[in-house]
């Protein structure tokens, strides 16, 4: 018992100690709490008085003040009508063509054309002489056809199986004018090389597979323009095959020979040397690309010539871009061949023959259809190229009048250089105000310098020029003179 007690008695004294202890720290707690109120107010006080550094002030604060709000502008169309109403400042025209053709270089063989957007001259020089054109000669050949042929059309770059009587398979590779195929794969993203003869093999393989065919025999062909390609007198410009290779159903690249240095097909200003067998390099592509694709083709290394027989359905095929987008190619890098072929195309369709001078000839037609004045025109050949041509500004700017119209031709007008930007005039921007406001084709031969146009004019409506100028005094002075006055036409 005695242990029991003893016990009881110690625990009550440690409960003792216990709440004394407890009640010191709830003062302890209750003290810190305090203070560190305290504290915090006092730091409050301070910050807000500026005794200390901090975020909080009892000073007063200026409002800061606010940018006045600006007008938001309204977005314009994408397209927006023309202003034809609005008519040039004739004097203005008249001074900045008397500039050009008292500019340093230029010389005494110059005609220049301004029009008003409803036709009428707004200033003019020598516009009645008719003068070697060069490239601008594309303009013509681009309204004729764009006026006239589907441009929502493709090219068709077929396989055909023919069974031999030998027993042997042959596939024909057939053309339909597509002269932008690719080597590989077709590349949806640009015009150059929209159809490749990498896919068509894979599709040829697949169909032929199909068919338990696994060796055939190569050919191809290439007779849709017939044996007549070279403008007569081309060879004496383009000697060594830089600037033309003869229109074909087929050819990879255009026939330029890069050498495989990579670049982007839509965009360049190179002349590589030009294949002048662009339909047999197709095919030695293709039988490489079949190869790959698995079938055993027993004349890869020579695939031979051959005419398709008729109502022969085709194994498989590969679709160019529409030709709005081939003649928007054509016009930006002023690519003969194709100028030439566009004028082969409409010859076709107008039925005036397989041959370069029936190409002219539908292209004169046309446009004789359409009203353009054609006084002292004389074509060489469908881009501008052979020597020859001769043609007056009065041509040239009465086809641009249609080129700012809507529903005659747009693929004759989409494809036009604009300078500072893309095509052939991309070095041309003599004024950085006037960027985006021209619209161009240039020619360039050994003694012509001219350029054709509209541009959109910076105090509204339009304007179309031609110019040309033969044998300048200094071919780099005229250049730049042309630049600088059709930079001044935004300005009428």
């Amino acid at each position: 018992m005695r242990d029991g007690a003893s016990a009881g008695a110690l625990t009550a004294e440690q409960t003792r100690r216990w709440r004394r202890r407890r009640a010191r720290r709830v003062i302890l707690v209750a003290v810190a709490a305090l203070v560190s109120i305290a504290l915090a107010v006092g730091y409050v006080f301070a910050d807000g008085y500026d005794l200390v550094d901090g975020a909080l002030t009892f000073s007063p604060v200026a409002e800061q003040e606010r940018a006045a709000l600006r007008a938001s502008r309204k977005g314009a169309t994408l397209v927006a009508d023309a202003d034809l109403a609005r008519r040039i400042d004739a004097g203005k025209a008249v001074a900045a063509v008397d500039a050009l053709v008292h500019a340093k270089g230029v010389g005494d063989e110059v005609s220049v054309l301004v029009l008003q957007p409803d036709g009428m001259t707004a200033a003019a020089s020598g516009q009645g002489t008719a003068r070697e054109p060069a490239s601008t000669m594309k303009t013509l050949t681009a309204l004729a056809a764009a006026s006239t042929l589907d441009m929502g059309s493709t090219f068709t770059t077929s396989t055909y199986l023919v069974h031999e009587q030998d027993g042997a398979d042959t596939l024909i590779l057939k053309g339909d004018g597509d002269m932008l195929l690719g080597a590989g794969e077709s590349d949806q993203h640009h015009v150059n090389g929209r159809a490749g003869l990498g896919t068509l093999a894979e599709r040829t393989a697949a169909a032929l597979a199909k068919r338990g065919v696994t060796k055939v025999r190569l050919a191809w062909d290439d007779t849709m323009f017939g044996d007549d390609r070279y403008p007569d007198r081309i060879g004496e410009i383009d000697g060594d095959h830089l600037y033309y290779t003869p229109v074909s159903s087929m050819a990879v690249d255009g026939g330029r020979q890069r050498g495989g240095a990579s670049f982007d097909p839509d965009r360049f200003s190179d002349y590589p040397p030009l294949s002048q067998t662009t339909a047999a390099d197709a095919a030695d592509v293709f039988a490489t690309r079949l190869t790959e694709a698995g079938v055993d083709v027993t004349n890869a290394r020579q695939p031979q010539r051959m005419r398709t027989p008729d109502g022969r359905t085709p194994l498989a095929s590969v679709e160019s871009a529409p030709l709005s987008a081939v003649m928007r190619f054509m016009l930006q890098h002023s690519d003969n061949t194709l100028a030439e072929q566009f004028g082969r195309l409409l010859a076709l369709h107008m039925k005036t023959g397989n041959s370069p001078e029936a190409a002219v000839k539908a292209v004169r037609s046309q446009l004789e259809t359409l009203g353009v004045p054609l006084d002292g025109l004389v074509m060489a050949d469908c881009s501008g190229l052979s020597p020859g041509s001769r043609a007056t500004v009065t041509t040239f700017a009465d086809v641009q009048l249609r080129n700012i119209e809507v529903g005659v031709a747009p693929a004759a007008a989409e494809g036009l250089s604009v300078p500072g930007l893309v095509g052939t005039a991309a070095t041309r921007l003599a004024d950085a105000g006037a960027a985006g406001l021209m619209r161009v084709k240039t020619g360039s031969l050994g003694t012509v310098t001219s350029m054709t146009g509209n541009v959109s004019r910076e105090q509204g409506g339009v304007a179309v020029f031609a110019v040309i100028v033969n044998n300048p005094d200094d071919m780099a002075a005229a250049r730049e003179a042309i630049d600088v006055f059709i930079a001044a036409l935004t300005e009428l």
